[in-house]
């Protein structure tokens, strides 16, 4: 498409240029035509990894190169049959490793299309919400407030429009947009006030778009080759693991070095049985998969909660969830259901008055065009006022169409009203509507059945009475007020004083019914739920009380808040949990004192405003119904249903996730610790290693399964919401887990170690003495990681078939034991050798007590508990 100067054209041109109709914009088939013409709206093109060239890349890998070598060496040293099992254990490995990887970057991959913004465009006469990837020059879309947009476009229309422009200009203060402006061709990009451009915010007010440019196409790309996607920084947990990692890898090195050495050393081991066993143990110690195993953990888990209407943007999110101590939450949507209905208009003569400054002070857009009828689109306070204007027979599209919008300021939470121009009857007229304090402020006059006269301090005091009643009761409360205005131009505060008040609306938004349920959970998991919202104080205390939140605690309206010093907010917070007239800087100032006091803090938000309180929080989550795109971008959660019982099932999954996490790698490093004791008391023992190279290979294959897959899917353990949440500034590896490896790992030793040395020095066969080694180190390791799923619950109440995922591995590892050991052709690769059903009984009996005594630690620790908590 060849450029052109759009700023210098009329909408009329520009429409006529790009073959597009502005009242009904592109049919879905045309924009289809032209998604495939211009290609996708972003500034590069993803390039999608094969799968072989992942292949290729995991053989890469160190610990992979040095599995390679060891099976080069094979093929020299032993046999062709040792070296094809060392290369398909190489290619079983890498197999899991590359679909490990899947499985992530996957769960990443449809986490980023959930949470892909979207922009509202007219196809076929209907607004519709298309992922902003999809739109095209020729598209008309719907500016708003709060929004992004999405390509850069010709004005149609514009009322009270401004833009945030920084990020493409540089320049700090919203412009001010036009769509009648005519400007010449040589206009500096800044002052092309009747475009809009990609990347840039709108601020206030409302208007329609023809886009004339998408992708590189467009002034933002233009300036920057900039990436699509972000790389994901590291979260605390991976770079503390990856630390940890790094560490270890110095002590496995270490004991893959003296194990070998000391067997050849001091029980005349070959030089190249101990290289091969020293780089087997290498391979099989080193911890290069806890890196991963965390990665893939918070990424499959953070797809999972995207499977609970909780879409996470950061991973960082993911592991904090379950470290939250406070929720400060918004009342409307997500306390409430934000199905608001119309119950009440006062005075009851001036009913119809009310509804028509409903009607015409409303940014709502209703599918059809302005003036159509159908699916309606905006704030569910103003969707609620045409729906009562239409059941009292007013003709909404009717009243849209008579009256030319000339202007509009748009509600902001700091005036509390908003307020619209239009041309009526031969003159100008402005309607107002907001919070009654906020309107009668500006009001002088009143109107009455019979006649317009002045507005009393009598007058005042009893529309406010009336409004404080009907809020006690827990309805929305609107005042509503107009007037005639003067020609030429109106400033904001000159639309907004003088007015004449007209009368009160009454509105009600039910509590969600999950809502009571969900705050009793939230308590129970020691997490305190704060309510902080812009409505009136009785509207928000009869709402809190209706869902068991404000009937102990204290409340505080807005301007209090003004009068407190921090010190005095900083006492404030730690026992009131019910802010009534705050504005979202009230929200970040409570935010900041939550965490002066050293709490964890989850924030819900929807409005531009509330982004420097969702970014301030631990965990930002913004509401994916209602949220403008600015407070979805600074959040880290977005939820799709904008429910607070949501935050709690998310808040649930991320402490599920947590534990799962710690289980995965307990097993992960006590099954490592096993394995090099196991394999170093025999040598100081002066007897042969217990295990040969290829068998230390396999058992690193079960073991990564288990850890790396597993631990995952285990489901939540009874009571995790009701314990308090987790300490954020406690270690990962902490006393209690440390203990756990160390345990874990001796009962897995001494089950080996008992087999193999007791088989040895019995027999002196070394064969049999390593199978009974190999054998009883599989089952052992098996049983060690059903144990493991629970650090409370014992294993015969959890069931065993509650994690299918471990039941297949476990079943997979049982079978190949039996392969490994009755296979006469599989006995020579292995260097295993048939087993009595004595040596099967003692094998499987210590695998049992070796894994098994920890349930007695379970049951001391579960009385010890209860002996504790009886005593307080």
């Amino acid at each position: 498409m060849p450029v052109h100067p759009w700023h210098s054209l009329t909408a009329q041109e520009v429409s006529a240029e790009l073959h597009t109709d502005a009242l009904t914009g592109l049919s879905e088939g045309e924009a289809r035509q032209r998604l495939a013409q211009f290609g996708p709206n972003r500034l590069r093109e993803e390039r999608r990894e094969p799968i072989w060239e992942e292949f290729l890349e995991e053989l890469r890998q160190p610990m992979i190169l040095l599995l390679l070598f060891t099976g080069v060496l094979y093929s020299i040293w032993g046999g062709l049959e040792d070296a094809l099992t060392i290369f398909g254990v190489i290619l079983t490995l890498v197999g899991v490793e590359v679909w490990n990887e899947y499985r992530a970057k996957k769960a990443i991959g449809a986490l980023r299309k959930l949470a892909e913004p979207t922009a509202p465009v007219r196809r076929g006469g209907r607004y519709v919400e298309v992922p902003t990837e999809e739109v095209v020059p020729g598209d008309v879309i719907l500016l708003q407030a709060g929004r992004r947009v999405p390509a850069d476009g010709r004005l149609l229309t514009a009322y009270g429009l401004a833009a945030d422009e920084s990020a493409l200009t540089g320049e700090s203060v919203p412009v001010e947009k036009e769509g009648d402006l005519l400007l010449p061709e040589g206009a500096a990009l800044a002052e092309r006030r009747n475009l809009v451009f990609a990347g840039t915010t709108i601020t206030r007010g409302r208007g329609s778009a023809l886009l004339i440019a998408t992708g590189i196409a467009t002034e933002l790309g233009r300036v920057a080759e900039l990436a699509r996607e972000i790389e994901e920084p590291l979260t605390p947990l991976q770079k503390a693991m990856n630390e940890l990692s790094r560490w270890l890898v110095w002590l496995a090195l270490g004991f893959s070095i003296t194990v070998p050495l000391l067997a050849w050393l001091l029980t005349g081991q070959s030089l190249k049985e101990a290289l091969l066993t020293g780089l087997s143990l290498a391979f099989a110690t080193i911890p290069e998969e806890m890196p991963i195993i965390i990665t893939m953990v918070l990424a499959l888990g953070a797809y999972r909660l995207s499977q609970r209407r909780a879409i996470v943007k950061r991973l960082r999110a993911v592991e904090t969830l379950g470290a939250v101590t406070v929720i400060v939450t918004d009342k409307t949507g997500t306390i409430t259901e934000n199905r608001m209905t119309v119950t009440r208009l006062a005075p009851p003569d001036l009913a119809r008055k009310l509804l028509e400054i409903g009607v015409l002070c409303n940014s709502v857009v209703v599918n059809g065009g302005e003036s159509g009828s159908g699916p309606q689109r905006g704030d569910p306070l103003e969707v609620a006022l045409l729906d009562a204007a239409r059941e009292a027979g007013l003709g909404v599209a009717t009243l849209r169409e008579a009256y030319p919008l000339l202007a509009e300021f748009s509600f902001d939470n700091t005036r509390k009203r908003m307020s619209a121009l239009y041309e009526r009857d031969g003159g100008r007229w402005v309607a107002v509507k907001g919070a009654p304090e906020a309107v009668l402020a500006r009001c002088t006059h009143l109107w009455t059945k019979e006649d317009l006269r002045p507005l009393s301090d009598t007058d005042r005091e009893q529309a406010l009475a009336k409004a404080v009643c009907w809020a006690s009761e827990g309805l929305r409360v609107l005042a509503f007020a107009e007037k005639s205005a003067p020609d030429g131009r109106l400033s904001q505060d000159d639309a907004e004083s003088n007015l004449a008040f007209v009368g009160l609306a009454g509105l009600a938004d039910p509590p969600r019914p999950e809502a009571g349920a969900a705050i009793t959970a939230c308590r129970s998991a020691g997490i305190r739920p704060i309510m902080v919202t812009g409505d009136h104080p009785l509207t928000a205390r009869a709402v809190a009380i209706q869902v068991g939140l404000g009937e102990d605690e204290g409340m505080l309206t807005g301007p209090e808040l003004d009068a407190l010093s921090d010190a005095e907010l900083w006492e404030a917070v730690g026992r009131v949990s019910l802010f009534a007239r705050a504005t979202p800087e009230h929200k970040l100032r409570i935010v900041r004192a939550l965490h002066e006091r050293g709490e964890r803090v989850a924030v819900t938000g929807d409005g531009i405003n509330d982004a420097p309180a969702l970014a301030a929080a631990d965990v930002g989550v913004a509401m994916g119904e209602t949220g403008t795109d600015v407070a979805r971008e600074a959040a880290d959660i977005v939820l799709a249903d904008d429910n607070f019982a949501t935050i709690m099932r998310a808040v649930e999954e991320g402490r599920v996730l947590f534990a799962n996490l710690k289980k995965g790698v307990g097993y992960y490093l006590a099954c490592k610790v096993a394995l090099i004791s196991a394999t170093l008391l025999p040598v100081l023992l002066r007897v042969p290693v217990p295990f040969a190279p290829v068998q230390i290979i396999l058992m690193e294959l079960f073991m990564d399964l288990a850890a790396s897959a597993t631990f995952v899917a285990e489901p939540a353990e009874p009571g995790l919401m009701q314990r308090p949440p987790r300490d954020p500034q406690g270690r990962f590896m902490d006393r209690a887990v440390v203990n756990g490896i160390l345990s874990s790992a001796a009962g897995l030793f001494a089950a080996v170690s008992v087999a193999y040395l007791a088989t040895w020095f019995s027999t002196r066969d070394l064969a049999r003495a390593q199978t009974m080694a190999f054998v009883s180190w599989l089952l052992g390791h098996v049983f060690l990681a059903l144990n493991l799923r629970s650090d409370r619950e014992l294993f015969f109440r959890m069931g065993f078939f509650t994690n299918r995922l471990m039941t297949i591995w476990a079943y997979v590892t049982a079978v190949f034991v039996l392969f490994a050991t009755l296979v006469p052709r599989v006995n020579t690769v292995l260097r295993t050798v048939p087993l009595s059903l004595a040596d099967w009984a003692l094998a499987t009996c210590l695998a049992l007590v070796g894994a098994f005594w920890i349930e007695v630690r379970k049951v001391l620790a579960w009385r010890r508990y209860r002996k504790e908590f009886s005593k307080q």
